[in-house]
């Protein structure tokens, strides 16, 4: 960690470097990114002991810091966690490269032949918190679309992270690529997001992956183009309709599998019509699962279950935790949803395909997932092997962020002597 106190000095330093790397990695033959990012999962695979010799001093700093079990659980890394990061730099390094591929053609009566094809961003800036994951999801990706990037993780995951980015820079170096095409901000300050925000000379984009907090400053701040990757305000909807077992089933791990992700339901919304029945099972089993409830009268007298507040619509939660209510059927749904959602990921139970066609067709979140859990709402579940966030909005990305929606396009027009009349 840099003890440097001039910080626009060392974030200007870093983006130079960045932006000279881009300029390199722009054209680098697929071949050898691909050879970067196997030898960089070689090299995590060499390191792992250091890795979790790092994550324990994270895990100890977190500590003393008081952060939540959930947020805990986002920064720990074990030997099964460190394989998937190992998977994902190898899945990313099969990937194939999505940089010059031709998006579409056509010829013009004019004579000329048009291509549009896929280019870098140039240079990404990743801010995010606690997961260090992210740090080798974000820097492969990059290296995968031909983007340098400039990544500023959580204080809490700093020693990780730097393991991982000496990773990623030793597969470069390998590969004979600029090591700068990855660099981590290597101090705590926060001063350094400040001056991420405002580096329009370095960074021609900026991914923020966390909490509300994070994004809303980003937002409210960047002078940058920014992916935005807002809260998950999750959803998941069980109607009349569902099969009892795929519902309590797919609810129960959409809560509890990793409640930390932004993938974990947060609010439960059960049809009038079953609310007495299937309802009330899924309520129940939910607070024995050790989910504190936080319940609408419909299920306030479940065992567990405690009276919900206005503030636990539209909360993310990221622990324990769930809202649960009833709903008028689909429609209801939908209202609810509109009203609440963040647009993330969403999700519907229901046997009946029309009543699944009519909540896809009338929920505009990024992701919309129908008998399944919405745990799936990753990169890695939908092929990309990785992600470097769930973008939000509506403009050039949405959903999950992996290497192709990482590039912009060009458009290469060639004639035979043409000239306009």
């Amino acid at each position: 960690m840099t003890e440097t106190t001039d910080i626009p000095a060392l974030m200007k330093d870093i983006g130079e470097r960045a932006r000279a790397a881009a300029a390199e990695l722009a054209y680098a033959p697929a071949e050898t990114k691909k050879a970067a990012l196997e030898a960089a999962a070689e090299e995590v695979l060499r390191r792992r002991d250091e890795i979790k010799e790092a994550n324990a001093k994270d895990q100890e700093f977190a500590t003393e810091k008081g952060i939540s079990p959930a947020m805990m659980d986002r920064l720990k890394l074990d030997d099964d966690r460190i394989q998937s990061i190992v998977d994902g730099l190898r899945a990313i390094a099969g990937q194939d490269d999505p940089v010059g591929a031709v998006m579409t053609e056509w010829d013009m009566p004019s004579g000329l032949n048009i291509r549009r094809v896929r280019t870098p961003l140039g240079v990404v800036g990743v801010i995010y918190e606690s997961r260090p994951n992210v740090t080798a999801d974000a820097g492969a990706l990059c290296l995968k679309s031909g983007n340098a990037v400039i990544l500023r993780g959580g204080s809490e995951s700093l020693n990780s992270s730097t393991l991982l980015t000496e990773c990623l820079k030793t597969g470069l170096e390998k590969a004979g690529l600029p090591s700068d095409a990855i660099q981590l901000v290597p101090t705590r300050d926060r001063a350094a997001v400040s001056e991420m925000l405002k580096a329009t000379d370095h960074i021609d984009v900026i991914v923020p992956r966390g909490g509300k907090g994070l994004v809303g400053l980003v937002q409210r701040e960047a002078r940058v183009p920014v992916f935005a990757h807002l809260e998950g305000i999750v959803h998941i909807y069980v109607d009349k309709d569902a099969d009892p077992k795929k519902a309590m089933e797919v609810v129960l791990n959409a809560k509890t599998r990793r409640t930390g992700i932004c993938g974990a339901a947060e609010c439960l919304l059960v049809d009038e019509a079953v609310k007495d029945s299937l309802g009330r099972e899924i309520v129940s089993a939910l607070a024995q699962a050790g989910v504190r409830v936080h319940a609408s009268d419909a299920f306030r007298d479940v065992e567990g279950a405690e009276a919900a507040t206005e503030e636990d619509w539209g909360r993310e939660y990221l622990d324990m935790d769930i809202a649960a209510t009833t709903v008028d059927g689909v429609d209801g749904a939908i209202a609810h949803i509109r009203r609440y959602s963040s647009n993330h990921t969403d999700g519907i139970i229901t046997e009946n395909q029309a009543t699944a066609e009519r909540f896809f067709e009338r929920i505009d979140s990024a992701i919309l997932v129908h008998n399944a859990s919405t745990q799936f709402a990753d990169g890695g579940e939908f092929g990309m092997g990785a992600e470097i966030g769930i973008a939000t909005g509506k403009m050039h990305a949405r959903g999950p962020v992996g290497a192709e929606q990482l590039t912009s396009f060009k458009y290469l027009v060639t004639g035979d002597g043409t000239i306009r009349s």
